[in-house]
């Protein structure tokens, strides 16, 4: 592909700032949320536009189970009703759904609506969309240690015999390829917990939007923005 249009593989983008734009609009924070619905459909859009295979999305913290109880609630049942609302769209547009994270903790129900989603999007195969779903990188990484020390346990593997290999392959995001490009929404910058084994290389991007109003105008300029990034991965050219 040409220098001048040089588009990532995989993006993955931190989804902030429904609770400030909510806020700012003098709406309940539950509000800022349903708007960020339609960010999520704009994102995907583009993605398919600009030919990415991957889009990984921040939906929701293994942290944000602190939030009050009738957020969470609310939250539930938001991404229940969006999964099976959107489920449709998805499979015409070529959508794939996966999770990551670690999904014991949710209700029978959202488990049920995310499988039923995963398996009636199996054979799309134009964009894997990627839910981050009770994840944080910490979390992944111990869990990830623990599959890994039972394979010792078991005399699978010799400990000398670990490498960026066998770590890799014991996330959730052993099948994809690492992000190219990394955005967070609302001007903060910082990774809060998110990828952090994958990212070690990825370009980052902190506009200012808040997550509502990013538009898929907005997930061009992130696309032109990575265009013009010189990615050298500690090399010298």
């Amino acid at each position: 592909m040409s220098e001048l249009k040089r588009i990532p593989q995989h993006v993955a983008i931190i989804m902030d700032g429904n609770g400030r734009w909510a806020k700012q609009h003098g709406k309940e924070r539950f509000e800022g949320h349903i708007a960020g619905v339609e960010s999520v459909r704009a994102s995907v859009r583009a993605a398919l536009r600009h030919g990415v295979a991957y889009l990984t999305l921040y939906v929701f913290s293994t942290e944000n189970w602190g939030r009050p109880e009738e957020e969470v609630d609310a939250l539930m049942e938001l991404f229940c009703r969006s999964v099976r609302n959107e489920t449709p769209e998805l499979v015409r547009q070529g959508v794939r759904i996966r999770m990551i994270g670690d999904r014991s903790r949710f209700s029978e129900k959202v488990r049920r609506y995310l499988a039923e989603a995963e398996t009636n999007t199996a054979s799309c195969e134009k964009l894997t969309l990627i839910l981050a779903l009770n994840y944080s990188s910490r979390s992944e990484i111990v869990r990830a240690t623990q599959r890994i020390a039972r394979r010792v346990q078991a005399g699978e593997l010799a400990p000398e015999a670990i490498d960026e290999q066998t770590i890799g392959g014991a996330l959730d995001t052993a099948e994809y390829p690492d992000p190219d490009l990394v955005i967070r929404t609302s001007g903060e910058c910082r990774l809060s917990n998110f990828l952090l084994w994958q990212l070690s290389y990825a370009e980052m991007w902190f506009p200012e939007v808040l997550w509502p109003d990013f538009t898929e105008a907005w997930f061009d300029k992130a696309i032109e923005v990575y265009g013009t990034r010189d990615r050298r991965y500690g090399l010298v050219k």
